[in-house]
């Protein structure tokens, strides 16, 4: 496996009494197999196309080909999309180097050009943005599944009316890209003005909700423009599929036991939050993106628990106390990567300073190594539920298999707690107030 997973310091064998009973827990994960044999059904009779992307390859042909023509002469490319049409697609851009520290962190390893999600709404900072841009040499990849995320379309307004007014009107096939489901322009607003301004659309799946698109061209689009290895990507997440589909026993599930620990520990033990912490600067917009899929998944009809994205080692230094400290009510899973012998070296010539020396030939990898070993112990040995996800490098592949692994593990838990993990019916309550809103201004 690319992963491996350990879930015994969630149980009250190991952490006394603020842990789940292994019967309890034994009894959430064999509840579990119901929703793995519908799992297997569904991908036996193509009823949940996200069972079938890691599969897939005519729609990476498909990316590529589109991104041909767009990505010429550009240098910067913006994505305009909200929630699940842009989480996704970050945390992909992080293996490239996207929002890391140092020189070029928005165009990462790649040569191409460089790259800036929009995925949140602000007048001003789209103003200036649309101001000082070279247009000439930006792209704008618009990313709305229904088509009338209004966050996305006023985006796009805005954008085109920039164009226009840089005399760029004539050429705007070349400066946008739209993805969006089929259908045609009299219900899909980003489909009508892709029609009016000749403006290339690939098909977002309809049957791939956005916050479960990652693996589909939502992802694929931005992850290509960096350069990244997109069939690794899906070779990593059939992986994570595959005990699925081969039937495995709920207990050789990965997915399945992250499911009966958190649905057990949130209905068994009141715990109400579930805390995803990596200790890897390529995976910090992982814990974003969880964040979404968890909340908006499994946050109905008075259920669910709340997510809490940190990173290590920097939340040591302020969200640990919290999670050390406070109510004990959280799932801590900690990815912990092999970082041991990784990076720069300390001197060896600092051995004998009576403040540093312990860190003395030691590389920065080591002292990550020995913090996230740290950190999952000590609150074990508080009482606090750990989980410990180890994974050997933070690559296409690893990511694949955690990105599958954690759908799979919302979808399961779902099951297990009786609701639909796949609509939001409170998000599209807000939508309509929105532009019931905006009638009255």
């Amino acid at each position: 496996m690319l992963y491996t997973q350990d879930v015994s310091r969630s149980l009250a064998g190991t952490i006394g009494q603020t842990g789940l009973l292994e019967a309890d827990f034994n009894s959430y994960l064999g509840a579990t197999a119901g929703a793995l044999e519908t799992l297997r059904a569904q991908h036996k009779n193509d009823t949940l196309p996200l069972l079938r992307l890691p599969e897939r390859s005519d729609d990476v042909e498909a990316c590529r080909t589109a991104l041909a023509s767009f990505r010429r002469g550009a240098e910067d490319v913006l994505i305009f999309g909200t929630g699940g049409s842009s989480l996704g697609g970050q945390a992909l851009a992080q293996l490239a180097g996207y929002r890391t520290p140092g020189p070029g962190a928005d165009q990462g390893r790649a040569a191409g050009p460089r790259l800036h999600f929009f995925d949140n709404l602000d007048g001003q900072t789209l103003s200036l943005v649309l101001r000082d841009l070279n247009l000439k040499t930006s792209r704008f990849l618009v990313i709305s599944k229904s088509g009338g995320t209004p966050e996305t379309i006023t985006q796009c307004l805005a954008t085109f009316e920039a164009l226009k007014t840089a005399g760029l009107e004539w050429n705007m096939a070349q400066h946008v890209l739209a993805l969006s489901e089929p259908g045609d322009g009299e219900k899909n607003a980003l489909r009508r003005l892709a029609q009016f301004h000749d403006i290339p659309v690939l098909d977002h799946d309809p049957e791939i909700g956005g916050r479960y698109s990652v693996l589909s061209n939502v992802g694929l689009l931005p992850a290509l423009m960096l350069d990244l290895d997109v069939e690794a990507l899906r070779a990593g997440a059939a992986e994570a599929l595959a005990p699925v589909l081969e039937g495995a026993a709920p207990e050789d599930c990965p997915p399945a036991v992250g499911a009966a620990l958190n649905v057990g520990l949130a209905e068994k033990c009141g715990h109400t939050a579930a805390v995803m912490m990596p200790y890897s600067d390529r995976l910090r917009l992982f814990s974003n993106w969880f964040a979404q899929l968890w909340a908006e998944s499994l946050g109905k009809e008075g259920k669910g628990t709340a997510p809490i994205a940190a990173a290590g080692p920097v939340d040591q230094h302020s969200q640990f106390q919290l999670f050390n400290g406070g109510p004990k009510d959280k799932l801590v899973t900690i990815i912990m990567t092999a970082s041991a012998g990784v990076g720069p070296r300390i001197s060896e010539a600092y051995a004998t300073d009576p403040l540093v020396g312990y860190l003395a030939g030691r590389t920065i990898g080591d002292l990550t190594d020995a913090q996230q070993r740290a950190t999952a112990e000590t609150l074990a040995r508080n009482g606090r539920a750990v989980r410990t996800i180890s994974i050997d490098d933070v690559d296409e592949r690893s990511l694949g298999a955690l990105l599958m692994h954690f759908m799979l593990e919302t979808i399961i838990s779902g099951h297990l707690m009786g609701v639909n993990p796949f609509d939001q019916p409170s998000v599209e309550e807000s939508k309509v107030l929105t532009r019931d809103y905006l009638k009255t201004m």
